[in-house]
């Protein structure tokens, strides 16, 4: 209690003190005159401000849970392991793991590759196994979120524990975590990820014990931790009515298109009416109308097959007047409305028409009666039955690269809750070389970010603010990419040539920035007491090459709809020697500018050429700081783990 009244006592005292900074930055500190650096460096620090605020509200109500209940004596539990390429070995290990766990459970592997030889190691072990049914064949995959979806209706218990390949599970796991689910509305119980070949140095940083620690328990306190992709127990329940609410909003969505774009059409083919058919221009007004009325409907929540079959009724209606009336043009019209486009979403894999092809059918001149078909071709175009995809429920979200936030999210908006239980269960095995935590960190951010721009939090029905902001903190950080590169850009620009951001560097600044950061690294400290959370500081700033392609990536992922891919990062140490110059190209760069600003700053105020020795010391402390922040880098790029074949035997 007295650490929490510490933690919150610092969180006000580090907004009030750094919302006072910013705000003297903006009114009164910023040098026009050099806006072109000026601006972006008080918007990086605004951004870095926010960043402050949704952190301090996340550590505000950190949870302790403790242990959980007892285990429902009658639950049924699926543990899946779910695995593409890595090696037989290790997925068998973690099986024969997943066989000793105390509750009564089944245990299944989900081969994504469908290997022959995993498939008879399970038999030998008893264990089940499963691979894709053909319905997937030749359709999206949607990679671990799509396997897991499989999985689902192939199997029946009651709950699930999820794993990946590496992650071998304690054997009290489903005894510690399965009593919290007693609660009918939890659908999420999330355990911390552990790995067994990170040394204490952690040169790559992949234990990450601040998020799995404060902030995910912060988050707790919120109701909004979240799933983390492996080592958490699901409820199916939950699973599967989010399969079908995510289903009929696709549909919906679809037939609202549809409806939106029949209006269009409609509209333009009665006006045109009125100057060549007005003996069908009302008939054709009416219709639109009905299409009005129908979205409206729609939108009120009017059943779909209601809203569908009215509509349709009253497109037969005015076909059949339409037919009595005129005949010109027929043919032409209903060869491109057999040609109308239907386009699918492969990404998100939802079913579409095309924007460019409703633009096309909208600004035709149709004749009356190929007006009408053409809207009857719109509507039954909408496919119920996704025959685009092999299941037409999704349970676990296809949105984004990264499965896990996006269902949780989602599960989360339909009012059920989530449980984080601190308490190591499971351990696995962290990337090994700097290659394979590249990958691995540029898949999270990309997979966050295509959530934040697919399905914004802070505009999802269903969400408290506070969940909302607990889910846009964890997007909102993977912006810091832009900001770091101003941070070290204003130094530069100063100690080479004089260029000040600000007014002055003076008593004034260092009075107002001083206490904001000495805050701030304090509230950090005294979050973090007893956890390792230097290396989650450096790599935030180290990583900024990645995080700026993450932002890119996602934003011509969702916009101009270029593939991302999904690459399932790799559990074994990838070959190559050497120092990888190709991956830390842009870390070198900043690093030699950095060095150089310096030696230049010290000359210069040595020559005289400087005008302030306060600037010239605040900038080059600043770049200190930069520096020995990114030196994690190079640490990772040396780092070379030992051999186990060389290690003694004990």
């Amino acid at each position: 209690m007295m650490r929490q009244l510490a933690v919150r006592i610092l969180v006000v005292l580090t907004l009030l003190t750094g919302t006072s900074y910013v705000v003297w930055r903006w009114g009164w500190s910023v040098n026009w005159d050099n806006w072109w650096i000026a601006v972006p460096l008080v918007v990086a620090e605004t951004y870095a401000l926010v960043d402050a605020y949704l952190f301090g509200l996340t550590v505000w109500r950190i949870k302790q849970r403790g242990e959980a209940p007892p285990p429902p004596e009658d639950a049924t539990v699926d543990v899946f392991i779910t695995t593409y390429n890595e090696p037989v070995e290790m997925v068998m290990a973690t099986a024969q793991g997943a066989q000793r766990i105390a509750f009564p459970h089944r245990t299944w592997i989900l081969d994504d590759g469908n290997r022959p030889e995993l498939a008879a190691a399970a038999a030998e072990l008893g264990v089940g196994y499963l691979v894709r049914s053909d319905d997937w064949t030749d359709r999206p995959r949607h990679a671990k979120a799509g396997n897991l979806n499989n999985a689902l209706f192939a199997t029946d218990g009651e709950f699930m524990l999820i794993l990946d390949a590496d992650q071998v599970p304690d054997p009290a796991i489903l005894d510690r975590t399965l009593g919290w689910f007693r609660d009918p509305e939890v659908a999420l119980v999330q355990t911390p990820q552990w790995f067994t070949n990170v040394t204490d140095a952690d040169p790559l940083g992949s234990q990450a014990p601040l998020f799995y620690g404060p902030i995910q328990q912060g988050k707790d306190g919120w109701n909004a931790a979240f799933f983390c992709g492996s080592n958490a127990v699901l409820r199916r329940e939950a699973l599967m009515q989010l399969g079908i609410v995510g289903y009929v909003r696709e549909v919906e969505t679809a037939v609202a298109d549809a409806l939106k774009a029949s209006q269009r059409i409609l509209g333009g083919a009665a006006r045109r009416a009125r100057r060549t058919h007005p003996e069908l221009a009302g008939d054709l007004e009416e219709l639109r109308a009905a299409a009005q009325r129908s979205l409206k409907d729609l939108r009120s929540g009017a059943l779909i097959a209601e809203v569908t079959y009215g509509f349709q009724q009253a497109v037969d209606r005015a076909s059949r007047g339409a037919v009595e009336r005129d005949l010109a043009g027929i043919a032409e019209d209903l060869e491109l409305i057999a040609a109308l486009p239907v386009a699918v979403d492969q990404e998100a894999g939802a079913l579409v028409v095309d924007d460019v092809a409703l633009d096309r059918l909208a600004d035709r001149e149709w004749s009356p009666l190929g007006a009408i078909e053409s809207v009857r071709s719109l509507i039954r175009a909408v496919d119920v039955d996704r025959s685009d995809e092999a299941q037409p429920m999704m349970p676990l979200a296809t949105v984004s690269v990264t499965e896990d936030m996006a269902t949780c999210m989602r599960l989360h908006a339909l009012g059920w809750k989530s449980v984080y239980h601190h308490e190591i269960l499971a351990h696995g095995l962290a990337p090994e070389d700097l290659r394979t935590m590249l990958q691995q960190r540029l898949r999270w951010a990309q997979g966050t970010l295509q959530v934040l721009l697919r399905e914004n939090p802070l505009v999802q029905r269903g969400l408290t603010v506070a969940q909302r902001l607990m889910y846009f903190g964890t997007m909102w950080s993977y912006l810091s990419g832009f900001a770091a590169v101003i941070f070290m850009a204003a130094p530069v620009f100063y100690l080479c040539f004089g260029v000040l951001p600000v007014h002055a560097y003076g008593l004034e600044f260092l009075e107002r920035f001083l206490p904001y950061v000495v805050l701030n690294q304090l509230l950090f400290f005294v979050v973090g007491y007893g956890v390792k959370t230097w290396r989650g500081h450096q790599y935030s700033l180290a990583l900024f090459p990645l995080w700026i392609r993450a932002c890119t990536t996602a934003a011509a992922n969702v916009f101009l709809k270029r593939p991302l891919g999904f690459v399932v990062t790799p559990k074994t140490r990838q070959a190559g020697g050497g120092f990888p110059w190709r991956l830390v190209w842009p870390q070198l760069a900043a690093t030699v500018i950095l060095v150089a600003a310096c030696v230049i700053g010290v000359v210069r105020l040595w020559t005289g050429a400087a005008d302030s020795t306060i600037g010239t010391v605040v900038n080059v402390v600043w770049v200190a700081y930069d520096l020995l922040v990114m030196s994690i880098i190079y640490r990772a790029a040396l780092y070379r783990p030992a051999d186990p074949a060389e290690e003694p035997a004990s």
